[in-house]
Parts: C-alpha cells; sequence; structure tokens
C-alpha cells in the first residue's frame, strides 16, 4: 500500500489524499441490478424520494475526518468522555458533539502501548463517513481488503508505520451493522496543548490505524 510522506505536513489537511488511484470498472452484476430494482421499488411505494436520497448525498459529501479528529482530541483530554466514547462510540459522541453519527453501531478501539488497531471492511467499503468523511480509494482496494487481515505488519510498513514486534496489532472488520474508530496514541510532547490544537495533528489515516500521530518536532 503506498504512504503518501506530506500526510502529516498540514496540521488541518484532514482530507489529503495521494494515494495511488484504483481504477475498476463500476459493478454491473446481478447484486447491482437488484440494488438499482430495490431503490426504484421503494421510491414508487413512497418510502422515500429521489430527494431524500440526494439529501443523504449532500451530508455524507460535507463530512470530512475533522470531527472525528475533535473526537480524538477530546479523549485525550477528558477522562470522562474517554471512558463512555469507549463504552458506547455511537452515544457518547452524539450527546457530546449533538451530531448524528450513522445508523450502524460505532465501536471506538484504543491503541496502546500494547496493542495497535486497525481497520478494514474485508467484503466492500463499510466505513464511519459521518465521522470521517468519504473512504479513500485505498481503504475500498482489494489489495488492502485482503491482505492487511493476513500480514497487517506488512501492510502497515507499506504505510511507513513500523509496529514494534511486542506490540499486538488487531484487525477489526466493519460490517454493515458495525463501523469502527480507532483512537491513536496521543504522542509525546503534547502536555498543556488544548483540544483544538491536538485536533490538528490527528488525520484520518490515524483513525483507521493504517498510521500513528507523529511526536511534535
Amino acid at each position: 500500500m503506498p504512504h503518501d510522506p506530506h500526510e502529516h505536513d498540514h496540521a488541518h489537511d484532514h482530507d489529503h489524499d495521494d494515494h495511488a488511484p484504483v481504477t475498476e470498472a463500476e459493478p454491473n452484476g446481478p447484486y447491482q441490478h437488484l440494488a438499482n430494482a430495490t431503490r426504484e421499488l421503494l421510491i414508487e411505494k413512497g418510502y422515500f424520494g429521489p430527494d431524500d436520497i440526494r439529501r443523504m448525498i449532500e451530508r455524507i459529501d460535507e463530512r470530512s475526518p475533522a470531527l472525528g479528529a475533535k473526537i480524538v482530541a477530546r479523549a485525550w483530554t477528558d477522562p470522562e468522555f474517554r471512558a463512555r466514547l469507549l463504552a458506547s462510540g455511537r452515544q457518547a459522541i452524539e450527546d457530546t458533539f449533538d451530531t448524528d453519527v450513522i445508523a450502524a453501531d460505532l465501536v471506538v478501539v484504543e491503541n496502546t502501548d500494547a496493542i495497535h488497531n486497525v481497520v478494514v471492511c474485508t467484503l466492500c467499503s463499510c466505513y464511519p463517513v459521518f465521522v470521517l468523511g468519504r473512504p479513500p480509494d485505498w481503504y475500498k482496494s482489494y489489495a488492502y481488503r485482503s491482505r492487511v487481515v493476513r500480514e497487517p505488519r506488512a501492510v502497515l510498513r507499506e504505510f511507513g508505520t513500523q509496529i514494534a514486534d511486542d506490540r499486538e496489532i488487531r484487525v477489526h472488520d466493519s460490517t454493515a451493522d458495525m463501523r469502527y474508530l480507532v483512537v491513536p496514541k496521543r504522542p509525546e510532547g503534547t502536555d498543556g496543548w488544548d483540544e483544538e490544537a491536538l485536533a490538528g495533528i490527528v488525520t484520518r489515516d490515524t483513525m483507521v490505524g493504517v498510521a500513528e500521530v507523529p511526536t511534535p518536532a
């Protein structure tokens, strides 16, 4: 998996994505036809309309990793929120940030000195879009989805992320009903930083688990 060496150069550039593009044809098999037919039937029966779909897509397009970064910064500075977040991610976020997260459950996992967490969706591209925005191309690629569950250390090295041999790597497989968010380790040298400054060093890749937040220079 290619790694962008400039990932952390811009503190608030949460949408930066220079990973190699994935060129694949749009799905056009029986499941795609079934999905299209189901959508048209639900529209015909009045469960929702084209405008409802458009508004939902626009809401997704408006999202970015900025909310996820704020969530991580709050978890780093507020032990009570951190405990609630790890116990019930969706509820803690909705209560604290006054936002709707996703229809699926959101499980939050925390990186520690002993454990490093990585998120994948082996079947498709399930992803917490309301917290991190749209998934990058590499997350949806077959190479990432198939390899990270089999050889996570090798895949992380391709992102430029070296995980010590004595740290366990846990790979979490997202589903339509359950998405994951990683709280990365807070780097040394950030004592006394406020939440805004901390959020500025948290990137999308650190919240998926393919990168770690670097120690400030």
